[in-house]
């Protein structure tokens, strides 16, 4: 029987075990899930144990634990995939925004909702049901060992650890990441460039306590208006970044880079629409996907000083704070941005307060695929076979930050294929998985790894 008919006769059983998997709260942000963290470990090796992978386990690091399987019968002359994905989750709330709880998923209209359905249980299932089918029909085509962690939400800053000390368990000749997106529904993609990230907390100090700003205006330093001066030194009004340093490691596009995503159709019209701005703006010279893709970023994500409530509070606040991340291209590393931030900070911090820069954990570096990667080709074979259509080749802003750790300490690009939407309300209220590409999913890793295997 065809590992396809065996993934038909079962669907029904396998969407009943990804609504068992998202329903377990594995929140990896909030401490009071940390019994769910574990739960979720559990889970995920016991499927793989079902699924006929061997020797599943749930390994600890210093944050949540980590899921290990291989099966490794094919032979010293196939070749060892190593598949990645991730169980944890983003926090589900504003609860009172979704349909149905976020935790009790729901089937409606060919689509699963419930928090994590498509970033990323919905995901990592793929690979563990189309290993099952084939290891029904008789061994594996070739050696296979999964990584899967379950911190990838927060940044994964206890994964460089246990990939260090793991390493030797994780050789592999390519890595897939399950955690990914796809174009359209009808569209794939490969995705040949994720953006890095470093986070940071600007804090501005002034007096003591708030001061009274009829008795002090003007005799003392504002923090909150320091910390405006500061914030816009770092940022010209046409969106260029004036820190110093800022771009000297970026990779720049060349004529080809550029000529590749104008050929991706792109409705700017409509795209903006999406995100009800008036307009457009940033760095001037690149178009907006060039921009969005393969430029790095600086923006503020929370502002917080003085009185916030309703009406007025006349003070003079004694402390300022804002929240910064920075999506870096390659070949930028965080630590080397927050260097140049802060010797930006010390730079333009204006007289009558104290400004300090503190790194946020959870930076994670660029992932730039070189062209011409094998297992690269060879996915973007299969999904041709299997959606009949050429993927596009495309970047994205976003960051999986464990995928520059597997390059630095186990040598290899990972190809992202994963097969989410960005549509599908990842990381907001009535997040859904459509259960047409969650059987594409599985299809296209059982063809994968048998053409890998060398099997037609």
């Amino acid at each position: 029987m065809p590992f396809s008919t065996h993934l038909d006769r079962h669907q029904s059983r396998y969407v009943a075990e990804l609504m068992e998997f998202i329903a377990i709260p594995s929140v990896s942000a909030d401490p009071t899930h940390q019994g769910d963290m574990v739960r979720a470990a559990d889970w995920v090796a016991a499927r793989l144990t079902a699924a006929g992978l061997e020797h599943a386990r749930v390994i600890p690091t210093k944050g949540h634990p980590v899921v290990l399987a291989d099966w490794l019968h094919a032979g010293a002359d196939k070749p060892t995939v190593l598949i990645y994905g991730h169980f944890d989750v983003q926090p589900p709330e504003p609860l009172e925004a979704w349909t149905s709880p976020p935790f009790a998923p729901e089937v409606r209209g060919g689509r699963i909702y419930g928090r994590g359905a498509s970033d990323d249980k919905g995901g990592l299932m793929t690979p563990i049901l189309a290993c099952e089918a084939l290891l029904a029909q008789g061994p594996l085509p070739v050696n296979v060992k999964f990584f899967v962690e379950g911190e990838e939400e927060i940044g994964s800053p206890s994964i460089p650890d246990a990939v260090q000390s793991l390493a030797p368990e994780l050789a592999a000749d390519m890595i897939f990441s399950a955690d990914g997106l796809q174009w359209r529904p009808d569209q794939p993609q490969i995705l040949e460039a994720l953006k890095g990230i470093v986070k940071l907390e600007l804090v501005v100090r002034g007096p003591r306590a708030d001061q009274h700003s009829g008795l002090y205006g003007g005799g003392i330093a504002n923090p909150a208006m320091a910390l405006a001066q500061i914030l816009a030194s770092m940022k010209a009004t046409d969106g260029t970044i004036t820190v110093a340093g800022f771009y000297d490691d970026v990779i720049h596009l060349t004529d080809e880079d550029r000529a590749a995503i104008a050929r991706i159709p792109y409705d700017e019209a409509a795209w903006l629409a999406e995100t009800g701005a008036p307009a457009t703006a940033g760095e001037p010279g690149y178009t907006t996907r060039e921009r969005l893709w393969a430029r790095p970023t600086l923006d503020v994500n929370g502002l917080t000083s003085g009185w916030q409530g309703a009406g007025s509070k006349t003070v003079l606040p004694a402390e300022a704070r804002a929240k910064i991340t920075c999506r870096l291209v390659a070949a930028q590393t965080p630590e080397g941005v927050a260097a140049r931030l802060t010797e930006h900070l010390c730079a333009h911090t204006p007289p009558g307060v104290t400004a300090e820069l503190q790194v946020i954990p959870g930076g994670s570096d660029p992932l730039l695929i070189p062209r011409g990667h094998n297992a690269a080709a060879l996915a973007e074979t299969i999904l041709a076979e299997v959606y009949g259509k050429t993927p596009y080749r495309t970047r994205v802003g976003g960051s999986i930050p464990i995928l520059s750790t597997f390059r630095d300490v186990l040598g290899l690009h990972t190809v992202v294929l994963g097969f989410s939407h960005d549509d599908e309300n990842l990381h907001a209220p009535d997040e859904f998985f459509r259960l047409e590409a969650f059987r594409k999913g599985q299809e296209v890793y059982g063809r994968l790894l048998q053409r890998l295997g060398g099997q037609a």
